[in-house]
């Protein structure tokens, strides 16, 4: 079908080699292509802007947040290796897309997925459950592997030439690279990643917070990023700085109910910050492990200085043990 409006699609972007690509397969054929991409305490827009630049669309960013953490709390299609709720994320984020759409008036939904790149949510089967649940059916084309995959919309009305669109299958990365040299592409980045859900160390810590209640704890979640983390009970953690830098980023990100930890002046030794309601015994425990990783951590006594808006004291504690570190570091 032939029409005088440009045809503009919406190239999700993850700022990975594939969805760059995906994008300039379109835009040779004179589709109008807007990038989109997500946000989240998980991952960040940043790659994505700078493969939007390189390539010369412009990109819409989107906060993915509160979808995100529901999908961790419940999903449908269960996990990856670690908490990465793969499916039900794409899923989650093109039915975003659709909405775009609907708002600003485009045509279709782009990805640069290839099919069978990856185990969990790039399987046929499950391409095509990405495409159902997302609610966008045949509205959704993979430029990537359309050849393989059945006709969309897009390429039935005409908006899209299928002949020019590419076949690639698996998790080669040769034939995207020398696609890359065909478009002049000067910054290939690597498969995009960067997902914190999928690191295996990471994902422990927000396991812990998934079976304690506080999934939608956004303060609990941004000092996931810092330090060595201890569960003290259910509702009470202490973080321990690792270097200067985690020191002070616990400092700044210390909220009201918050209590940090150092060791007193003449010490040198981490910054704790103790999160939650804790009692005194908590408090204490939070105080040894602060002993602990300090530079004096096999003297009898160590002095810890406690402040906070429900606390300014000083404390005397033994060092915590290996065994009290193996109990408790999560």
């Amino acid at each position: 079908m032939k029409t005088d409006t440009p045809i503009k699609a919406l190239v999700m972007m993850s700022g990975g080699l594939d969805s760059m690509l995906a994008a300039c397969v379109l835009k040779a054929q004179g589709i109008h292509v807007t990038g989109l991409c997500f946000e989240s305490p998980f991952f960040s827009a940043e790659k994505a802007r700078i493969a939007a630049a390189h390539i010369g669309i412009p990109l819409i960013v989107e906060d993915f947040s509160d979808d995100l953490i529901a999908l961790v709390e419940h999903p449908k299609h269960g996990f990856g290796a670690n908490i990465n709720p793969c499916i039900d994320c794409h899923a989650g984020m093109i039915r975003r897309a659709g909405l775009i759409l609907q708002r600003d008036g485009f045509h279709f939904v782009a990805t640069g997925e290839v099919l069978n790149q990856r185990p969990m949510s790039q399987t046929r089967k499950n391409l095509d459950v990405v495409a159902e649940e997302s609610g966008l059916k045949d509205r959704l084309l993979r430029p990537l592997s359309a050849k393989l995959l059945p006709e969309t919309e897009p390429e039935r009305l005409g908006w899209v030439d299928r002949a020019r669109l590419l076949e690639l299958n698996g998790r080669g990365r040769k034939p995207q690279q020398k696609i890359a040299e065909d478009f002049n592409l000067t910054h290939v980045p690597p498969s995009a990643g960067g997902c914190k859900l999928t690191e295996p160390h990471y994902a422990e810590k927000l396991w812990d917070l998934r079976r304690n209640g506080q999934l939608k704890d956004r303060h609990a979640i941004t000092l996931l990023r810092i330090g060595r983390h201890f569960r003290l009970s259910s509702k009470v953690k202490a973080i321990v700085g690792r270097d200067s830098a985690e020191n002070s980023a616990l400092t700044s990100n210390t909220e009201a109910g918050d209590t940090l930890l150092n060791t007193a002046p003449a010490i040198p030794g981490p910054t704790v910050l103790v999160t939650g309601p804790a009692n005194e015994k908590e408090l204490l425990t939070a105080a040894q492990l602060c002993a602990r990783y300090s530079d004096v951590r096999t003297d009898p006594h160590v002095e810890i200085i406690a402040t906070g808006f429900v606390v300014n004291r000083t404390l005397i504690v033994a060092p915590a043990t290996d065994l009290d570190i193996d109990r408790l570091k999560i």
